[in-house]
């Protein structure tokens, strides 16, 4: 807890620049946090992230998306879902704004078309079954928008004309994206695929 009307703050006493990670003893391999999942068990478990996935991931994301300081992304996934971490990087890592719509947007598809489009947003990762109900996309600025956390229908993939398509695909444990998928123009397939595998990273198709 920080208590911002004390007399002398905590950090009063802390030097004006960031300590040596190497004098720490940290590496790109600790921690940068914890996030629970239940995976196809039903039963909640801890998935372990590590600072370099999370690099790669920004990395990745920056580059594949082409998100800048003009962009405006917005943070659809709540901060227990690990597409938040997705978003969040988008934004910060590459100097963009970041909008946070309130609860009953976010839950109400009828109204999500309308706070894209008042807010201008470029960049959005949405869950396709929240776009079912929202059939005036075509008059937004998005740019890119990204189908994650389900499958999404070939159909709803024909019907979305305003921004570049990506399907994008990764269980928690692989740092929240491990593929992703862009839709060609001309896509007429009866299956979406996951697409290939983003930077530093590889993906193995095994049997039984």
């Amino acid at each position: 807890m920080v208590d911002l009307e004390t007399a002398t703050p905590a950090w009063a006493e802390r030097p004006a620049s960031d300590p040596d990670p190497r004098t720490l003893g940290l590496t790109s391999r600790h921690l940068a946090y914890v996030i629970y999942t239940s995976g196809s068990t039903g039963i909640p478990k801890g998935v372990m992230i590590q600072h370099r996935g999370l690099v790669n991931l920004l990395l990745a994301e920056v580059g594949l998306f082409r998100a800048s300081s003009k962009s405006r992304v917005v943070q659809f996934a709540s901060v227990g879902f690990d597409a938040s971490a997705w978003e969040l990087l988008m934004a910060f890592g590459s100097g963009a704004a970041l909008h946070l719509p309130a609860d009953e947007i976010r839950q109400a598809s009828n109204k999500l078309s309308d706070y894209l489009r008042s807010e201008a947003i470029t960049h959005a990762t949405l869950p396709p079954a929240s776009l079912q109900a929202s059939n005036n996309l075509e008059c937004l600025a998005l740019q890119v928008l990204i189908l994650a956390g389900e499958l999404p229908k070939a159909e709803l993939i024909r019907s979305l004309a305003p921004a570049s398509i990506v399907n994008a695909y990764g269980p928690t444990e692989a740092t929240v994206c491990a593929t992703v998928w862009h839709c060609p123009a001309d896509f007429n397939g009866s299956v979406v695929p996951i697409g290939r595998p983003i930077a530093n990273t590889r993906v193995y198709l095994l049997d039984g």
